[in-house]
């Protein structure tokens, strides 16, 4: 990928402190991380001890402050890779000026993945072989998190009284390792569809398990997490189906019966497999861009209410939601 040069932007180095270490986030002390990036005059440190020195203090998590006085232009950043159901409550909601996270509403947008199509105008290519061949199961599902909040095994066991669910893992009677790529195999090989049912209804939360374990396979995805437009936002067209298109799981194994049964029907859903490519998102860059960029100062009156506030997630499926 090609960065054109930009102008106009502060030339000083500015030093960006990242306050729970670099070990989570795979990188090291230096400039290193900024190489190459049109904006590159940043560095990286884990050294709390230069609290005071940093023009910004990212939180990557957990949100500590530090014990010096705060500068007055240094920027705080809360980065959340979690959902809110799954991270800490900000006891000082006020002082965050920017946030980085899978939302697309935030300051810094950093998603697991993003989809981005070779010709916008192009979202379905012409296949040349059958997704369905072969494929002797019907859903496969690996989960481990038996307590998720959006009631995700209710809702599996209550869809394999009407076609058959084979959950791997803590939640089910087999057993496939995740980190064994066999299990993949498998899944590719066996599966028609797979569940990819996050722990959580949140916006805009989606995760490995619909990128890496839905659309990384040759298999059709099951969603269930985010809203259905945050889906259409964030997916490659017609590469999957959300639970929420349908009344319950009874109508949903209707579907997926006629779908088992239609092979053109089926492979539609991989047309837009060859269209795309899942991209670097830059972070790091785009980071130190920000930093460079003349802006208004700006703060979070209160981060939590942003992060965590009504309509953001729903213990129910979206259709059902009533965040009044």
């Amino acid at each position: 990928m090609e960065f054109e040069t930009c102008t106009g932007f502060d030339t000083q180095e500015k030093l960006v402190l990242a306050y729970n270490g670099l070990g989570t986030w795979g990188q090291k002390s230096g400039p290193g991380s900024f190489h190459g990036c049109p904006v590159s005059r940043c560095s990286l440190t884990d050294d709390r001890s230069r609290a005071a020195d940093a023009d910004a203090i990212l939180y990557k998590d957990h949100f500590i402050p530090p014990s010096v006085p705060r500068p007055a232009k240094q920027v705080w950043i809360m980065y959340f890779l979690e959902c809110p159901y799954h991270t800490q409550s900000i006891k000082l909601p006020d002082v965050i000026n920017w946030t980085a996270t899978y939302r697309r509403d935030s300051d810094l947008v950093a998603p697991y993945e993003r989809w981005t199509y070779f010709d916008p105008q192009v979202r379905q290519k012409i296949q040349n072989r059958d997704y369905n061949a072969n494929k002797t199961k019907k859903v496969a599902w690996f989960v481990s998190n038996c307590g998720a909040r959006n009631g995700r095994l209710a809702y599996a066991r209550e869809l394999s009284k009407y076609i058959s669910v084979d959950i791997y893992g803590s939640c089910g009677p087999l057993k496939c390792p995740r980190s064994d790529k066999k299990c993949f195999e498998l899944l590719d090989r066996d599966y028609k569809f797979y569940l990819a049912f996050e722990n959580s209804n949140c916006r805009d939360y989606i995760t490995e398990k619909f990128y890496v374990n839905g659309l990384g396979q040759n298999v059709l995805p099951i969603v269930m997490g985010a809203r259905p437009e945050d889906y259409q936002r964030s997916a490659p067209e017609g590469s999957y189906i959300h639970v929420d298109e349908f009344a319950g799981p009874a109508e949903l194994a209707a579907y997926l019966h006629r779908l088992d049964k239609d092979n053109t029907l089926y492979n539609s859903y991989f047309k837009w497999k060859g269209t795309g490519e899942f991209i670097n998102t830059y972070f790091w860059c785009r980071l130190c861009a920000m930093l460079h960029a003349p802006k208004v100062h700006r703060h979070y009156d209160d981060v939590n209410d942003w992060w965590r506030g009504p309509g953001v997630c729903s213990s129910k499926s979206w259709r059902n939601a009533d965040f009044a």
